[in-house]
């Protein structure tokens, strides 16, 4: 997110502790922190799809496998 867009928010969020904001305001605020959050959530899922387990014996085995290994070992209900 470009740093234009994070300064506005925070902005908004000193400006609503203190005065309060407009509805046009409370608006962007709500949008520009969809935006921020789902591009957050975009790069944490990005990172945790690289991260790998090492296991003592050495061996390694990417966050997803262990994940995908775990829910088939859950039986359904």
């Amino acid at each position: 997110m470009e740093k234009e867009k994070i300064d506005r928010i925070n902005f908004l969020a000193r400006k609503q502790k203190s005065v309060g904001l407009s509805v046009e305001e409370k608006a962007e605020q709500r949008t520009l922190r969809e935006e921020y959050l789902a591009e957050f959530r975009a790069s944490f899922k990005a990172q945790l799809d690289h991260t790998s387990i090492q296991y003592p014996d050495g061996h390694k085995e990417r966050l997803h496998q262990v994940r995908k290994e775990k829910q088939e070992q859950i039986p359904e209900s």
